[in-house]
C-alpha cells in the first residue's frame, strides 16, 4: 500500500514568501509595522513554517526540514524581539545586537544556500536573495544607514516574491501535471 504524502514546501513557501514581501514593504519606508505584520509573522510566517517543516520530516526530507522549522521560528523570534520591550517583557535589543542576530541568521541561510546547488533554479534564488537579505539589513542596523535598509525592502520583496513564485509553480505545475511555471530544473 503506498502513503503519498502532499507536497508542504508550497505552504511553506507562501508563509514564508507573503510575510516576507509585507515586512520589506515597510522596510522599504511605506508603511510602518503594524499588528497585520506582526500577525503575519506569527500565524503564516511562524506557524505555517513549521507545520510544512514538521510535515517535510515525515517525507523525510532534511532540507525542507531545517529550513522550514528554522524560518518558521525565526519569524516568531522577530515578533518577539519588536514586541516584548512594547509590554514590558524585556528591553529594545540593541542596533549592534540586532544586527549580529541578522548576520548569523544570514550565515545560517548561506549554508542552506549551498545545500541548494544542484536543486532548481528558483529555490536557489529564495536562498541566495534571504542570504543578501539579512547581511544587507545586519549592514544597516551596524551602520545605521537608512539607505541600505531601504535597499534592503527592496531586495527583501524580491526575495520574497521568488518564494511566492516557486510555491505557485509547485502547485500549478502539480496540479496541472506538466510545467506551467517553470522553475529552472536542473539535468
Amino acid at each position: 500500500m503506498e502513503n503519498k504524502l502532499a507536497n508542504p514546501a508550497p505552504l511553506g513557501l507562501m508563509g514564508f514568501g507573503m510575510t516576507t514581501v509585507l515586512l520589506n514593504i515597510h522596510n522599504a519606508g511605506f508603511f510602518p509595522i503594524s499588528s497585520m505584520i506582526l500577525a503575519m509573522g506569527i500565524f503564516y510566517g511562524g506557524m505555517a513554517q513549521i507545520f510544512a517543516g514538521i510535515m517535510e520530516f515525515k517525507k523525510g526530507n532534511t532540507f525542507g526540514t531545517t529550513a522550514f522549522t528554522s524560518y518558521g521560528l525565526f519569524w516568531i523570534s522577530l515578533v518577539a524581539l519588536l514586541v516584548f520591550p512594547k509590554i514590558g517583557w524585556s528591553g529594545a535589543t540593541p542596533a549592534g545586537f540586532m544586527a549580529w542576530y541578522l548576520f548569523l541568521w544570514g550565515l545560517f541561510t548561506f549554508f542552506m544556500w549551498l545545500a541548494t546547488f544542484g536543486t532548481n533554479r528558483a529555490l536557489q534564488l529564495v536562498f541566495l536573495s534571504l542570504t543578501i537579505l539579512f547581511w544587507l539589513l545586519a549592514i544597516s542596523y551596524w551602520t545605521g544607514s537608512i539607505l541600505i535598509g531601504k535597499i534592503a525592502g527592496w531586495e527583501g520583496i524580491v526575495c520574497g516574491f521568488s518564494a511566492i513564485y516557486l510555491a505557485m509553480a509547485q502547485v500549478l505545475n502539480e496540479s496541472r501535471g506538466k510545467t506551467v511555471l517553470p522553475i529552472g530544473n536542473i539535468k
